[in-house]
């Protein structure tokens, strides 16, 4: 007797029906986001997440201008045909008003995922998925590495997850400074995004 291992169908979500979902409350109180038409729980947050995320979004509305940018913390970003990830920060062009009329945002100036149990997705999955979706600036705050990594233009390539991967990786630790492509003469130092202790 042979063993066979029978593949179920999987059911892949469109944009669409995940919209209804939020909607109509069916996902509420549940983290999780629409990742390629599947929905993905997103990992319980950590104090130091949390305190990351505060500081990343603090220093991002100090660097942009709030007459043109709109600094979005874990709000949706639609990233392609089947993908609404939420992004840590995201810093858009518009304004909540534009974005209650029209939908969530589908571009950002840059994206930040604070990272700790997710590092490996976030440098992985959700790189390829915003590169895919042209988002020229992606940082990953490392909290495991009390660094911040800066990834930049993306590129097709066929062997990552979405076809697109970043081609330039920077590095920046603690004491360092970097900044942002849509905002180059305002630097943001590392230890600013970065909590006290993580």
């Amino acid at each position: 007797m042979s063993n066979v291992t029978a593949t179920l169908p999987v059911h892949r979500w469109s944009y669409e029906e995940w919209d209804q979902m939020v909607a109509t409350g069916v996902l509420e109180g549940k983290r999780v986001e629409l990742i390629d038409g599947k929905i993905v729980d997103m990992s319980p947050q950590l104090e130091s997440h949390v305190a990351g995320v505060s500081r990343a979004a603090s220093a991002m509305r100090r660097v942009f201008d709030e007459s043109s940018f709109l600094v979005r913390v874990q709000a949706p970003l639609r990233a392609g045909r089947d993908s609404d990830p939420e992004p840590d920060v995201a810093v858009v062009k518009g304004t909540e008003e534009q974005f209650l009329k029209s939908g969530h945002p589908t571009k950002a100036a840059i994206v930040i995922e604070v990272s700790h149990d997710s590092l490996a997705y976030d440098r992985n999955v959700k790189a390829s998925l915003y590169a895919s979706a042209g988002i020229a600036d992606y940082w990953i705050v490392n909290l495991l590495q009390r660094q911040c990594e800066v990834r930049r233009k993306p590129v097709r390539d066929a062997r990552a997850r979405f076809g697109w991967r970043y081609s330039h990786l920077t590095i920046a630790k603690s004491g360092d400074s970097i900044a942002p492509l849509a905002a180059k003469q305002t630097p943001v130092a590392v230890n600013e995004l970065l909590p006290k202790s993580s």
